[in-house]
């Protein structure tokens, strides 16, 4: 825990994240109003001179001049940008808190993770229209038919028999059935939507912080 006592090797010191890469070095020193322990030090993290980035000491450690804090850089450079001249106010702590995930208690610390958050987009999928052809099939009906056949019939005598033609020929008819077709509307069609619910699972890449104690010792130690 690096304390009051430190600020005169925490001054200028070389500032290095938790993954041991160089950041750069302490430009301003943030104390607590109430202890008067450092909590906040700015880095240069741009081209400009007025652009430094909040770190925090919560986790830091010194060792021979090297700052070493227990943030990534990547976090560093992504946190709010405020304005290093002057006094850091409640609602800029706030902030920066938030954005580090620490919380009032020194000996705590927030970890976050990301989530997959599911939802649905409205696209469109296809266009659809009506079109009307022709299919052409087979049928089958059955069609009642006469016809007429030629019966022997004895005549008693001295009755003369009538025949329908002379020499007492016959035509003998019958019907054939006559096949034809007439178009006639049997159903009126429409285009209409509906809705077809489904599930399908998605696959996505999240990440997640993790917390483990980092040691004046360890740090020696690589």
């Amino acid at each position: 825990m690096i304390t009051k006592d430190d600020l005169g090797v925490l001054n200028g010191a070389e500032v290095y994240d938790s993954a041991g890469d160089r950041i750069g070095a302490v430009g301003q020193v943030y104390l607590d109003p109430h202890s008067g322990d450092p909590l906040w030090v700015t880095v240069r993290t741009g081209s400009l001179s007025f652009q430094e980035s909040f770190v925090p000491l919560h986790g830091a450690h010194l060792d021979a001049g090297r700052l070493t804090v227990a943030v990534e850089q990547a976090r560093i450079r992504q946190a709010p940008l405020l304005s290093a001249g002057g006094p850091l106010e409640q609602d800029d702590a706030d902030r920066l808190s938030a954005h580090y995930g620490l919380t009032s208690d020194d000996d705590a610390m927030t970890r976050s993770e990301e989530r997959l958050v599911t939802g649905t987009r409205r696209e469109p999928a296809a266009k659809v229209r009506l079109r009307r052809y022709l299919v052409t099939e087979e049928r089958q009906i059955t069609v009642p038919v006469t016809r007429e056949e030629v019966r022997l019939e004895q005549v008693p005598l001295g009755e003369e028999a009538d025949s329908e033609e002379p020499g007492g020929a016959v035509t003998l008819h019958e019907q054939r059935p006559v096949v034809s077709t007439e178009t006639v509307p049997v159903e009126h069609v429409r285009l209409t939507k509906q809705t077809v619910r489904g599930e399908e699972t998605v696959t996505g890449t999240v990440r997640k912080e993790k917390i483990e104690l980092h040691t004046p010792e360890e740090a020696r130690g690589a």
